[in-house]
């Protein structure tokens, strides 16, 4: 019964429908694509810096799909993984992608910037879909390309919104802006930059290289400036140096930190006390056990099924991107065409993917514009499972339809 309740309320995919079936519909098909089983592959850091988090979200892909194939399937097809560990090395992701890439369909999972960037050319000769781990507004002009949810910018006026209707910022103050090199940094700082035009305020900004493990410099620079808040765009270990660099020189200022740039190991460390108490993290993809249906269901199940496994939000990650890949495979296969082209055609054409609150609501068909708008705003809190309490459910601020980035 459970399962079937799950089904009805997560998936934008129906059981009913012939796809969804045992039957085994005459379809048009390609690399991956057998008799009973399409193949999927997941390309991630198992072993290294981000093996905690890519763990976690593979099992989110298992947890959905375990659910698709029970209701059976796409196509009368099994959905299979194929998963391949990069140790975020971009020579062994290279090594692992022409591995795998004449085995799958198309790629549920290629974590890493540099990684994403050298494998992509050859993406674009093989016409396979991948959706990479990251929300940088620069891969939205790759056709190739499936971003689940908003892009950081997205998430930064959101969250800034966010600030300034709860009286944290004003117009005309200054702010500050912290932020790794290249695309998740850059892109970021778009957000807070159009923010700051926009109120009259001040930007200060700071770019630090991915390697930096001293931000003492920056905050107290930003301190001087008279920042009323500072936004992070940096790697977890980076936002509690930063947080835990505030709290050293007694500065209680609040901090806005971009989803990528936590983790809640930060909540066993020295700056544990200072991130719950001065951090707002704001993301596209819900907190593990928001109280929405989606977050709520998959909680439930993920605790039945993975009950030694501790969570956190890249859970609701790795669910939700099964699921939009699930719901353009399914669209592939009404159109009687699982080849990469057919997959590709699908993808464009994909639209009102209803994620239960896992996500705001998400389209695929709009060249260049993010699949969705919305975003969660969460605090630390080492007592709540995930490490993340949320503070406001999905929403799109007036900052955002202003910018015109919305996916109409």
């Amino acid at each position: 019964m459970r399962r079937r309740v799950l089904a009805a309320v997560l998936t934008a995919v129906v059981a009913a429908s012939a796809c969804g079936s045992a039957e085994k519909p005459a379809v048009k098909s390609g690399p991956g694509v057998t008799e009973d089983s399409i193949y999927l592959g997941v390309l991630t850091d198992m072993s290294g810096p981000f093996a905690p988090t890519a763990l976690v979200r593979i099992k989110g892909y298992e947890l959905f799909i375990g659910e698709l194939n029970a209701r059976g399937g796409i196509c009368g097809r099994k959905i299979e993984l194929t998963t391949k560990d990069h140790g975020f090395n971009v020579q062994r992701a290279l090594d692992g992608y022409f591995e795998l890439e004449p085995k799958v369909l198309g790629f549920l999972d290629l974590t890493g910037t540099a990684m994403t960037a050298a494998i992509a050319p050859d993406l674009i000769q093989t016409r396979a879909l991948a959706a990479p781990v990251s929300w940088a507004a620069a891969l939205l002009g790759n056709p190739h390309m499936m971003i689940v949810g908003g892009t950081y910018d997205i998430d930064v006026m959101n969250g800034l919104d966010h600030f300034k209707r709860n009286g944290v910022i004003a117009d005309g103050d200054t702010i500050g802006h912290i932020h790794v090199e290249g695309d998740y940094g850059t892109n970021a700082l778009e957000g807070s930059t159009f923010a700051a035009q926009r109120w009259g305020m001040t930007l200060v900004e700071k770019s630090i290289p991915e390697t930096a493990n001293d931000l003492s410099t920056q905050i107290a620079a930003l301190k001087a400036s008279g920042a009323k808040a500072v936004v992070l765009s940096t790697s977890p270990g980076q936002t509690a140096l930063a947080v835990a660099a505030a709290a050293g020189l007694g500065w209680e200022v609040p901090f806005l930190v971009n989803v990528a740039g936590y983790d809640p190991a930060i909540l066993k460390s020295l700056a544990a006390q200072a991130v719950m108490k001065q951090v707002q993290v704001v993301s596209p993809i819900a907190p593990y056990g928001a109280d929405a249906a989606g977050p709520k269901a998959v909680a439930k199940a993920f605790e039945a099924r993975y009950p030694d496994t501790e969570p956190n939000g890249a859970v609701n990650h790795g669910y939700a991107v099964a699921m939009a890949f699930a719901a353009v495979l399914e669209k592939a296969c009404a159109d009687k065409d699982l080849s990469r082209d057919g997959v590709l055609r699908a993808f464009q054409d994909t639209n009102g993917v209803e994620t239960s609150g896992l996500t705001g609501q998400l389209r695929f068909s709009l060249a260049g514009r993010p699949s969705a708008t919305q975003s969660y705003l969460a605090r630390p809190d080492d007592k709540v499972k995930g490490g993340l309490a949320v503070t406001e459910n999905l929403f799109e601020s007036d900052l955002v339809k202003a910018k015109g980035t919305r996916a109409k």
